[in-house]
């Protein structure tokens, strides 16, 4: 029988199943800082801010940037306002930095074409920069209580066990998305999206799910076969291919040297010390003959060891060189000096952050 088959004939007694979720969620729901207390209506902003922060990003990474970025900027029309530079500042430390960006200019869009109010349709919301599928029908269901089930990693893993869908990922998208719908009452379905949300992060966890408190267990076709830790099924990763370059660590006194990156592409706007390509294979004399051209330098300082880290789609080596200039030295074209003792304010993405802390010893 077919993944698709066998999912459909698990429906036949599934009619009070929204209904169990929903109890379950009205007793043990999750506190976050961004849900609505129970009987109360959920702020879009909120919504949409934690839902573009939570993409590939942990409830307890993202609480504190919540936070900040709603003490900062209490609204859209705050965010809207604000510059890209302090946005990317704020941002820096919580990875794929594309999120920020198209988070300002959706803000920007919101404040300009919709009068500072989220558009309260899928469709209204997918027409805005970052919003994709499941974005939107997370803030059309949890924020206007439009009748649509958003599916994240979490609903992915409840309803695959749930049906047992041996369809590995990502093909068994829209079988998992059409049998997640299966689990929406006649009203409520934010709260019934939220519901599923919590089941998967402090029940049907990846190892170990806690089966006998569960509201569906007895319904959990993978349970009854006691594979459910095999769900959802996944196509074996592929790994990328390592890629090696060069960080440049220069210091004027007590100030640092650093530049812009692209607008477009990996990082792009974020704050940078000057650096070579990252390319597979890469000598190090050939990241080496790629330093700023500082005629005051003679020789660069290389630091023993290296910086690593990992993207979503290859990971990368850094040999750190470093050196020291004069106390009028000027910046090359393209490039500032910025004060180390304000580093921390500015837009450094996670890897410029080792590579600093490697060439200055921090």
């Amino acid at each position: 029988m077919s993944s698709r088959a066998a999912a459909k004939a698990k429906l036949s007694d599934q009619t009070n199943r929204p209904a169990r979720l929903l109890a379950w969620y009205d007793r043990h729901r999750r506190r976050l800082p961004w849900r609505a207390e129970a009987g109360e209506r959920a702020d879009p902003y909120r919504v949409w801010l934690s839902e573009i922060m939570l993409q590939q990003t942990t409830v307890r990474a993202v609480g504190p940037y919540f936070e900040k970025f709603l003490s900062r900027w209490p609204d859209v029309t705050a965010l809207g306002r604000a510059s890209l530079d302090d946005v990317l500042r704020m941002w820096a430390g919580l990875g794929y930095y594309s999120r920020a960006r198209n988070l300002h200019a959706c803000a920007v869009a919101v404040l300009s074409d919709h009068g500072g109010a989220f558009p309260d349709t899928e469709e209204g919301l997918r027409a805005l920069p970052g919003i994709g599928p499941y974005t939107a029908a997370a803030i059309a269901a949890i924020a206007f209580d439009r009748r649509t089930m958003p599916v994240d990693g979490n609903i992915e893993r409840v309803v695959s066990r749930l049906y047992a869908i041996e369809e590995a990922l990502p093909q068994a998208k829209p079988l998992i998305k059409e049998m997640a719908a299966t689990l929406l009452g006649p009203s409520r379905a934010g709260d019934s999206a939220q519901a599923l949300m919590d089941l998967g992060a402090t029940i049907c966890t990846p190892k170990k799910p806690a089966c006998a408190l569960c509201p569906l267990n007895d319904d959990c076709a993978a349970r009854a076969r006691g594979d459910q830790e095999t769900f959802p099924r996944k196509a074996p990763k592929k790994s990328g291919t390592l890629r090696r370059g060069a960080a440049f660590v220069v210091t004027r006194g007590g100030e640092l040297l650093v530049r812009s990156r692209p607008e477009k592409g990996l990082l792009g706007g974020m704050t940078e010390v000057p650096g070579s390509q990252w390319l597979a294979g890469q000598a190090d004399a050939a990241a080496l003959a790629q330093a700023p051209e500082l005629k005051c330098v003679t020789r660069w300082h290389r630091k023993t060891g290296v910086v690593t880290h990992v993207f979503t789609h290859f990971p990368l080596e850094l040999v750190v060189y470093t050196a020291s200039v004069p106390p009028r030295t000027r910046a090359p074209e393209g490039m500032r000096w910025v004060p180390v003792a304000t580093l921390d304010g500015e837009a450094f993405p996670n890897v410029m952050r080792k590579a600093i802390a490697h060439g200055l010893d921090l």
